[in-house]
């Protein structure tokens, strides 16, 4: 335990950055890609042997992973898709595991216009970014950490931008061999080319998470906590001010309860190990953000099944990021040897 506190300590010197979502570069980065977790609520960090898991927690990287291969498709609104490809290798015990994958976001096309409005043609714009990790655990077996470096680029028209960033993460594995706990810093890095000269910021994040496996029931539990980086995670929302009779708004007032747990996110696993898997999840954050005047749209909720076969894994699940629409995400996971 103490070699992973001053893990812990070492990491909370990025605490001071802070960043708001949706104001950042390459804020794709951020975006579950995995059906797995996808159900469990976009931000579990502590899913084990699940090779698509070391693109958000290089830590998570073991040998259980060895020469298995993971595509991975989102459906989004509007003809958007999301999507990546995993895949993790050994080259022996003493090395440790290293990790390769790609993600990739498909805005489709839009109108061209000039600036009187005549329309000119169409363009296309997309995202993606080449993550290379490693993972190596000590000698106890208890303390694991690992690191990515990707590389990012993402083009707009004849627009284009390149960036370089890393993640660093630590991961404790308790003595009763199910208890997880994962610290991880993600996207700390900079653009190396902008798109008109101005360089902005990547979406730094910083994550907690744990998980535990019940001893005497087939039910494995995660917790996460997200955005450590930056504490005030809430905006007003314009649906749920209030008009005076006099026309005065009185805009919503954010209590400190609501704004802690939009850090939170939930999740869980039933019959893990089986060959059905059913999987459901919370994020807080995200059905805050997705209320309309005050009213629940169930906007948190995710849900999810695993096939587990002896060489392949079939998993899929829906999630809510837009009130009235549901995105379905695909994920195939084949072991090669």
């Amino acid at each position: 335990m103490k070699k992973l506190f001053l893990i812990l300590a070492f990491f909370s010197v990025f605490y001071t950055c802070a960043q708001v979502g949706g104001e950042k570069v390459y804020s794709f980065l951020n975006l579950p890609s995995s059906a797995h977790q996808s159900a469990l609520g976009g931000a579990a960090n502590t899913i084990e042997g699940d090779v698509n898991m070391p693109m958000w927690n290089p830590a998570m990287l073991d040998a259980s992973m060895r020469n298995k291969f993971a595509v991975n498709y989102t459906s989004y609104l509007a003809g958007i898709s999301f999507g990546s490809v995993s895949y993790a290798t050994q080259i022996n015990k003493k090395i440790g595991m290293f990790y390769a994958g790609i993600q990739y976001m498909d805005y489709g096309s839009f109108t061209r216009a000039d600036e009187y409005g005549t329309i000119t043609g169409e363009f296309k714009a997309c995202d993606w970014a080449l993550a290379v990790g490693y993972a190596y655990a000590t000698k106890d077996s208890n303390i694991t950490v690992g690191a990515n470096i990707k590389i990012i680029n993402s083009l707009i028209d004849t627009y284009s931008s390149l960036g370089i960033a890393v993640d660093f993460a630590a991961l404790y594995r308790h003595s009763n061999e199910r208890t997880l706990l994962t610290l991880v810093v993600r996207n700390l890095g900079t653009q190396l080319k902008s798109y008109d000269g101005t360089i902005e910021e990547l979406p730094l994040q910083i994550n907690f998470g744990v998980s535990s496996r019940l001893e005497h029931l087939p039910l494995k539990w995660y917790v996460n906590i997200e955005n450590l980086q930056q504490w005030q995670l809430a905006v007003d929302n314009p649906s749920n001010q209030e008009i005076d009779i006099e026309g005065n708004i009185d805009p919503e007032d954010i209590s400190f309860l609501n704004n802690a747990i939009r850090h939170l996110v939930i999740g869980a696993e039933l019959f893990p190990d089986k060959k059905l898997t059913l999987r459901g999840g919370y994020n807080f954050r995200r059905s805050k953000e997705l209320e309309i005047n005050g009213t629940n749209t169930y906007g948190g909720f995710s849900y999810g099944v695993g096939l587990n076969l002896k060489k392949i894994k079939f998993n899929y699940s829906v999630t809510k990021f837009q009130p009235n629409v549901n995105s379905n995400t695909f994920s195939l996971v084949v072991n090669l040897f």
